[in-house]
């Protein structure tokens, strides 16, 4: 047997305890010198550097370098500046920028006027918009266009309006269309049914409606919709049946515009009466057609109608839904059915929203029930919720004081 591997000392021992084995003829035992794992130090990860900020290159940067350096600015970089300017909706840097323009002698083009517009426009300038709109010797439809849809955005509606009628004595509406900057015919009238409705206007919207019939939009989805919630509020509801019998094949938008059409106006049972020819015609509801559905057998006070109306939504897998969780809850809350409503309303925590727990707070209280209604509002508080301020002041008014200073902090007051 050969040892290596072993010092002096260690072989002689090893060698004498085998002649000893050999005599008392026991099995051989070595032992080998232990080793010892090294132990493990973790290498320490680098520190996280965060990125250093680039830096911004403002409107104002760049015309200052430009003029630092004596150097004209060419049009491609002031279109791109108006943009710019177009897309931060920043009135002074809008301001700062067209004046430039003008200080440098700058020869303005009809298609940059235009922009120049849209800049002042989405900057919410609509004085300066309209006082560069009155200085421009040329205009086309997208000049025309862009003040009547800022007028309208901005609720100057009675302004939008008699700017649409000056351009109809000055435009030819037959022969305008799109462009690159994307303004259409459509859209504007649009822009001006919105204004006839807010200023009650009829007279004016069936005229808009006629050009739209001929320019041959009567079959837009999306025109259909506007037009027949315009008559609708107006209570003109045979133009509203004349704009649905003309789309050829109404999606689920225009079917909801019909019911959204006659419960504003209280119609209710007319609003359940498209719904069930809707179902008929196999267009599928949406959520919004569900929770005005909904809403309308509130009104009439008839639960059946509102089980099977739910009883659809669960079909469609539209039960879970905010909107139609949310008026589910006040649907049978109102009715007296609360047991159902809290069903609805614990059915799925993830889908509540501020409307579903207003609701549900509502119906607690409205049956006296102070501790499930205080218990609400503690959800509420934990989810950063908050209630609406009638509720809130019905919650203590029913419940005591008590819930003012417990259970809701001063920013719900």
């Amino acid at each position: 047997m050969e040892i290596t591997a072993l010092n002096p000392h260690a072989k002689a021992a090893l060698l004498f305890n085998i002649s000893s084995a050999k005599q008392s003829r026991t099995p051989i035992q070595i032992q080998l010198p232990i080793h010892r794992r090294p132990e493990y130090k973790p290498v320490p990860k680098p520190a996280r550097i965060k990125p250093v900020p680039k830096p911004v290159t403002t409107t104002s940067d760049i015309l200052h370098l430009m003029d630092s350096l004596k150097l004209p600015i060419p049009p491609d970089i002031y279109t791109s500046l108006i943009k710019e300017c177009t897309e931060l909706g920043d009135p002074l840097k809008s301001i700062e920028l067209h004046e430039h323009m003008r200080r440098s002698g700058f020869r303005f083009t009809l298609p940059l006027l235009n922009r120049l517009l849209l800049m002042y426009v989405s900057s919410g300038c609509l004085d300066r918009a309209r006082q560069l709109f009155d200085q421009m010797f040329l205009r086309d439809f997208n000049s025309w266009a862009v003040l009547i849809a800022g007028f309208v955005e901005n609720g100057e509606h009675d302004e939008a309006i008699n700017l649409f009628v000056e351009m109809l004595n000055r435009q030819d509406m037959g022969n305008v269309g799109l462009d690159r900057m994307g303004f259409s015919v459509s859209g504007i009238l649009v822009c001006v049914l919105k204004a006839c409705l807010f200023t009650s206007d009829f007279e004016l919207g069936t005229q808009v409606h006629g050009w739209l019939w001929k320019m041959g939009f009567s079959e837009s989805a999306s025109l259909s919709c506007f037009l027949i919630n315009f008559y609708g509020r107006l209570d003109c509801f045979e133009g509203a049946q004349t704009v649905f019998d003309h789309v050829r094949n109404p999606n689920t938008a225009v079917w909801t515009s019909r019911i959204v059409s006659f419960c504003s106006n209280g119609n209710f049972e007319e609003a359940v009466s498209v719904f069930k020819e809707m179902g008929r015609e196999g267009v599928r509801e949406n959520s919004y057609t569900f929770s005005t559905v909904l809403k309308a057998c509130r009104k009439m006070g008839d639960i059946r109608c509102g089980q099977q109306v739910h009883a659809n939504s669960i079909k469609s897998g539209l039960e879970s839904d905010s909107y139609v969780q949310c008026a589910l809850v006040d649907f049978y809350g109102k009715c007296g059915f609360l047991n159902d409503a809290t069903r609805v309303f614990e059915m799925d925590i993830s889908k509540r929203n501020d409307a579903s727990c207003n609701a549900m707070l509502a119906n607690y209280v409205r049956h006296g029930l102070c501790i499930e209604a205080n218990e609400i509002l503690r959800q509420m508080k934990m989810s950063g919720s908050r209630p609406c301020e009638s509720v809130f002041n019905e919650v203590s008014f029913v419940c005591g004081s008590g819930v003012t200073e417990n259970d809701v902090d001063d920013k719900y007051l």
